[in-house]
């Protein structure tokens, strides 16, 4: 199937052919029959792409201080590795599509049937999995190129909701695209007074047939002036900024336009910088409204389906898109003078190409599809050949391609060799198609369980969201597969108990658990250190672990496990690697008022060694991250963030101190040590006993984590 993608390197804008997703259990499955290209959005992402590297940072000033503050704790070469990753990482375009329901989630009760047309917030895709909370139904009147316009005009309702304009008020909507328009006719359905503001002319001549005033800016009018008539010099009650500047000459415009009391709603892109003093003698309130309404960006609504209640969420995004599209049924939202352009997907490039040339006048483009001649394939090939290796080399399986397993797993096997790449699952297909034709897969797939009944793949590497680990590490041991799988091994003490007893059934079978760092070659250097040396260590272990948000995927204890669990583990494996001893004890102290997110690990290990990991979220990116001090026999040892390690108190022979030029967490130590195992037949890089004692030990601090908050 074909999907339009935005490479934020380069600016190109992409159709790319990719696997059909697979329907999710809590997700509509829609066959695309048009989509509205939303031109002022898109643009942005087009032009921002097309820039330079200085002329990224200096629109985003935000995202360059996290990069400075990357480069102080990893390094100048990994944050650089990271941010080209990152913006290598390619987009989906489109949030304003129409189609009909050709399946169900089988966990969804929602009242939707197939076959219904149906806008939702799905990309420009000939297939679109999307949430039922995301959708609505498209009513009999309106057709599906109207029906396109949906998510747009529910942005502009939005903003109008809380901007709360009452029948007969004076407002102003400045910038005139397509949401500036939609709003136009909403506020006028609504019963106001309408002024318009923009540059363009043919803009301003629509704004008028659907019944505003306008300013029209390239004819050197006055919007002060012409607004202080339009409001019989009382000043207009409202202002909706709809506009896309760097300026913020539209806010300053809006604040002398006002009447006492009066509301400012940014829609759109505009400076910010704000005249106190206006403000303060108008007493006016200013708003920044969030696109489509009550429930956007909340994973409980968007992605799990939970809707609000009727009684005290009157409108939230999916009741939107339901006023606008009675709207549009009752002719009060007309948007067919809107339609500019039409292109079939095949021709999409061309609208992008006019859009960032600005080759002639635009508005509403909508790309038309074929929905009867959608290729549902959801395994394709990739182009590329099959690197020669050894007839006992790893055929990888891979399951998931987020950003670590792009930015970080996948560069660490490539360069590790020995492994032919065969297959790559992804949810979408987008990430993993992109994936697969940057690092030589030959396939890319939606449908994960085709790498499991391949008996070409004799190994599967594990990058999913944590909580899916357990299942597919025992669907993996079962079809006699060798399993790498990200940390956690697991979420839960039963999840556990189920590995190591299917472990135990398939001897010869590898379970290797992502601890890359024991790999790293200043552990490796530290560990020959500490050979000659018979006496118990004591070793601290300080992580400067930084805040994440509550809502993270990864703090939801269902999940991703929280973070003893989803990060905790790697420091307690690598104090039991370095220890080289069982952990007889441990146990746990979170710190006063700080959730699970700031915690003391102590262990105590069976050769009379003692361990401490302090994992800490209130401290500065601006100090290492990573730091391990080991005393023992009268000397330390000292490991700066996996880039410096320091002897003290050793003989001048007895040992070097080695500075790496970039930082080196192990993962391509790691990923040799296993590549190795796999094509020799030999012992894993890590046994399994240790690994699951690691797993066990970690989970069961989760638990009294858990308790002391």
């Amino acid at each position: 199937m074909k999907q339009i993608l935005q490479n934020l390197k380069n600016g190109a804008t992409e159709l790319i052919d990719k696997p059909c997703p697979l329907p999710s259990r809590h997700q509509l499955f829609i066959k695309t029959s048009a989509s509205l290209v939303s031109a002022g959005t898109e643009r942005m992402l087009i032009d921002f792409g097309k820039g330079n590297y200085l002329q990224k940072a200096r629109q985003q000033p935000d995202k360059v201080k996290m990069v400075i503050d990357k480069i102080k704790t990893d390094g100048l070469m990994p944050t650089i590795d990271s941010v080209f990753a990152k913006l290598d990482t390619p987009l989906p375009l489109g949030y304003c599509n129409v189609g009909r329901i050709a399946e169900i989630g089988s966990a969804l009760d929602t009242g939707f049937k197939v076959g219904e047309r149906v806008v939702s917030n799905g990309n420009h895709a000939e297939v679109v999995s999307v949430s039922p909370n995301l959708c609505a139904r498209v009513p009999h009147p309106v057709s599906d190129e109207a029906a396109t316009f949906t998510v747009v005009g529910a942005i502009a309702l939005q903003g109008i909701r809380l901007a709360q304009p009452n029948l007969g008020e004076y407002f102003v909507v400045t910038g005139l695209g397509l949401i500036g328009l939609l709003a136009v006719q909403i506020l006028v359905a609504n019963g106001c007074q309408v002024l318009g503001i923009d540059f363009d002319s043919s803009k301003c001549a629509l704004a008028q047939s659907f019944g505003a005033q306008t300013v029209d800016l390239s004819k050197g009018e006055d919007p002060l002036k012409a607004a202080q008539v339009f409001s019989h010099d009382r000043g207009v009650d409202g202002v909706l900024i709809t506009a896309s500047t760097k300026s913020s000459e539209p806010v300053m415009q809006a604040a002398a336009m006002c009447r006492k009391r009066g509301r400012i709603v940014l829609v759109g892109v505009t400076g910010l910088e704000l005249s106190r003093t206006i403000f303060y003698e108008k007493e006016l309130s200013f708003q920044v409204s969030c696109s489509y309404g009550p429930g956007r960006y909340d994973p409980e609504y968007e992605d799990k389906a939970q809707d609000y209640p009727f009684a005290y969420v009157r409108w939230t995004e999916q009741r939107n898109f339901e006023a606008v599209l009675d709207l549009m049924a009752s002719g009060k939202i007309d948007v067919s003078p809107l339609i500019t352009h039409r292109f079939s997907i095949e021709e999409a490039k061309k609208a992008y190409v006019m859009i960032a040339d600005n080759t002639e006048p635009f508005i509403g483009i909508v790309l038309t599809y074929s929905p009867d001649q959608v290729d549902m394939r959801r395994t394709i090939a990739l182009p590329g050949k099959d690197e020669a290796v050894a007839a006992s080399a790893p055929v990888i399986g891979m399951i998931g391609a987020g950003g670590y397993a792009g930015g970080v797993l996948l560069p660490a096997m490539k360069k590790a060799g020995g492994a032919r790449f065969a297959a790559i699952s992804s949810s979408t297909g987008v990430s993993g198609t992109h994936l697969g034709k940057k690092f030589g897969f030959a396939t890319s797939t939606t449908d994960t369980d085709t790498l499991f009944a391949d008996p070409a793949i004799n190994t599967l590497v594990i990058t999913t969201r944590h909580n899916s680990h357990a299942a597919m590490v025992k669907k993996g041991l079962a079809a006699g597969k060798h399993v790498f799988v990200e940390k956690p091994l697991c979420l839960t003490l039963d999840e556990l108990a189920e590995i190591e007893t299917l472990a135990a059934d398939h001897p010869k079978q590898l379970v290797m658990v992502g601890f890359n760092r024991r790999f790293s070659p200043l552990i490796v250097a530290l560990r020959q250190a500490l050979a000659s040396m018979s006496e118990p260590k004591a070793m601290i272990m300080t992580v400067n672990a930084g805040a994440i948000p509550m809502d993270h995927w990864t703090q939801d204890p269902k999940v991703g496990g929280g973070r003893m669990i989803g990060e905790g583990c790697h420091f307690i494996d690598l104090l039991r690697h370095v220890a080289g001893s069982p952990i007889a004890s441990f146990e746990v102290t979170a710190m006063a008022g700080a959730s699970r997110d700031s915690f003391s690990v102590n262990l105590g290990f069976a050769d009379g060694s003692i361990g401490t990991v302090h994992y800490l979220a209130n401290g500065t990116k601006a100090y290492p991250k990573e730091r391990l001090e080991v005393f023992c026999g009268g000397r330390i040892l000292h490991l700066d963030n996996f880039k410096t390690l320091k002897g003290y108190g050793f003989p001048k022979k007895g040992f070097k101190n080695v500075r790496l030029w970039r930082q080196d967490k192990g993962q391509l130590g790691q990923m040799k040590a296993f590549f190795q195992a796999v094509a020799q037949g030999a012992v894993a890089p890590i046994g399994r006993d240790e690994i699951f004692e690691v797993s066990r030990v970690t989970l069961e601090l989760a638990e009294r984590l858990a308790k002391e908050v």
